[in-house]
């Protein structure tokens, strides 16, 4: 059986430098709010080119602590409209329903399957007040074009960066092809300037990032955070995730316990290390396939973005069902991300009506294929070479 995710040999790649850091941690006796959450957030801080990195619990609740932050804030406030992609993930719009705001769904462009930033303008009324970026599958959803549309509204953008940890997006469409090509901390921060390269999580007012398990960047548990380059953000959502204190027993908000533990940074600072080399690694995976799978009927991925850090390698095809079946009797294990979109959830009955068929067609057609960095060239051309072998 070829594994979608073969989560137990990347966990043994790290090693033994996983077990040191949490014998590390559990010698310590220190849990929660320590060191290594610290030591943690400076350096995911400097690799995204941010000035700040508040570490949570997950990455929903990221994004959740990024609207109410800005609540609390002033910025936004109970019925503002946030523009949201149509095709994402259930938890980029929980966060904006949860906290009273009403989301505005824009269709992807149906080439990447990222929202289509033509399309956004279009949809801003004069409660708009900020826009989702979903940087899907481990691709950057970028363009000046988006930065010009939210300056000239007034408009915040806030990341979503569960899926692409390392992506890198460049204004002179340069892509990096080698790790030791992407920009360290000093290159990125000029790049916030208008030079070369930035890295996704540093490009809107705030972002969102998902270490779960099966991430790019991957704990062994939940986890998450919020990368930004405005202080008092950081320090309201630092707050809102402690009981809404930054001052033992003194609460300033009604907050909740969202925290990232002392474990899970101590396993994500020996991830971290190395994820610019994994990413580097899903990168000629992805290569590998685009160049071996010639199916008639299957709609490959395009290859054009080579800072593309490949979270998930997702392939269209219109029988996606059949073929989905095809592969499990090989023995080849596939997903769906995802087969129902948001607004056709039951938890969004109001929108059920709303018609949005190219985030239909998607949903409809796309299967996910094995990848990731500790998968062997072998595999690869045995799940080309079964896809190929399709009939239909």
């Amino acid at each position: 059986m070829i594994k979608f995710l073969d989560l137990q040999k990347v966990t043994e790649s790290f090693q033994p430098k996983l077990n040191e850091a949490i014998h590390r941690v559990v010698d310590s006796g220190w849990f929660l709010l320590g060191k290594e959450v610290s030591s943690f957030e400076q350096e995911y801080a400097s690799y995204t080119g941010t000035g700040y990195c508040v570490g949570v619990g997950n990455g929903l609740d990221a994004l959740r602590l990024i609207i109410r932050a800005y609540m609390k804030m002033g910025v936004l406030k109970e019925g503002d409209e946030v523009i949201v992609p149509a095709n994402t993930f259930i938890a980029s719009v929980l966060a904006i329903t949860e906290n009273q705001l009403t989301p505005v769904f824009v269709e992807p462009d149906i080439q990447n399957s990222n929202l289509d930033i033509g399309l956004i303008e279009q949809h801003i009324t004069e409660k708009t007040k900020a826009i989702m970026v979903v940087h899907l599958y481990g691709q950057v959803c970028w363009a000046g074009e988006l930065n010009s549309i939210a300056k000239k509204y007034g408009l915040k953008i806030i990341e979503d960066n569960a899926q692409a940890a390392g992506a890198v997006w460049s204004k002179n469409d340069i892509s990096p092809e080698e790790p030791s090509n992407i920009p360290g901390k000093k290159k990125i921060l000029a790049a916030a300037k208008g030079i070369d390269h930035r890295r996704s999580g540093s490009l809107g007012d705030a972002a969102a990032h998902s270490f779960y398990p099966g991430k790019n960047l991957g704990a062994l548990g939940d986890g998450g955070a919020v990368t930004t380059n405005d202080e008092d953000l950081a320090n309201t959502i630092r707050a809102l995730a402690n009981y809404g204190s930054s001052e033992k027993y003194i609460h300033r908000y009604k907050g909740i316990n969202s925290r990232l533990d002392e474990l899970q940074a101590a396993i994500l600072r020996v991830k971290l290390a190395r994820l610019d080399q994994d990413n580097h690694r899903r990168r000629e995976i992805a290569r590998l396939y685009i160049n071996s799978i010639n199916q008639k009927n299957v709609v490959l991925p395009s290859d054009t973005n080579l800072a593309h850090v490949w979270h998930l390698f997702v392939v269209r095809h219109p029988d996606r069902d059949d073929l989905m079946r095809y592969l499990l009797e090989k023995q080849i294990q596939t997903l769906i991300h995802y087969p129902v979109p948001p607004n056709k959830q039951s938890a969004y009955k109001e929108y059920n009506d709303l018609s949005l068929p190219v985030t239909e067609i998607l949903h409809q057609q796309v299967l996910s294929l094995p990848i990731s960095p500790v998968m062997s060239e072998h595999d690869v051309q045995i799940v080309a070479e079964a896809i190929n072998s399709y009939p239909n």
